[in-house]
């Protein structure tokens, strides 16, 4: 979801900062100018990591600045159609979840939490389910994925992912940690079973060669009398 990208951009210094150091003003400016801004291609762009070469200044007619075409590396938070991600509840409403994912919120409709019937618990601010009781409040660490991108680049804030935790290896992560409890239990069981079907085989096995030995003798027996 994070990714480091290579990117271009002109940067204008104003007149009042040629003064100064230039890469730590090209820097500031970037910042300044691109850090909390959404694209739709790009994602989000979180930080400016590093200028990596700034081009030889141009200047305009009636423009005190200098412009400067700027190389750089750059932090992107960019959300995937299935991708695998872990958040934070930051409100329970009566329909899902809202989860912090990164800069974004995303939401976890009601539908898609479980396959349980799961009832509002306002008073508490919870979702709980009907028949292992599970709860899910503010505050909750999950994982889920994401089925569904809206981005708005104008308004970030109302940009629109939708979540899903329907799928194996998905949920809140205490609930992810008691699957696997319970299914290394069963392995645990399985293994116990099999080892008393092959306890049960081998004194059968035994059961077996006892009689034919004791055949052996009784036919031995028999040609002695004879």
């Amino acid at each position: 979801m994070y990714v480091k990208i290579r990117a271009v951009d002109v940067v204008r210094v104003p007149p009042e900062r040629l003064g100064d150091d230039l890469q730590v003003v090209v820097t500031e400016m970037l910042q300044e100018k691109l850090e909390g801004r959404l694209d739709k291609k790009l994602g989000m762009l979180i930080a400016i990591l590093d200028i990596v070469d700034i081009k030889e200044g141009r200047i305009l007619i009636g423009d005190a600045g200098v412009y400067y075409e700027t190389v750089f590396d750059a932090l992107v938070f960019r959300p995937t159609m299935q991708g695998i991600v872990e958040g934070e509840v930051v409100e329970i409403v009566e329909f899902g979840a809202f989860v912090e994912i990164g800069p974004l919120d995303g939401l976890l409709h009601i539908s898609q939490i479980t396959d349980e019937y799961i009832s509002y618990d306002e008073k508490g601010a919870k979702l709980v389910t009907r028949d292992t009781g599970r709860t899910l409040g503010e505050g909750d660490k999950l994982r889920a994925r994401i089925v569904a991108i809206s981005l708005n680049e104008r308004d970030p804030s109302d940009s629109k992912i939708g979540l899903t935790m329907r799928q194996p290896g998905l949920g809140k992560l205490e609930w992810i940690e008691e699957d696997r409890e319970k299914d290394k239990e069963r392995e645990r069981a399985k293994e116990k079973d099999k080892a008393k079907d092959t306890d049960k085989d081998t004194d059968k096995d035994k059961d077996k060669e006892e009689k034919k030995k004791e055949e052996k003798k009784g036919k031995k027996k028999k040609e002695k009398h004879r």
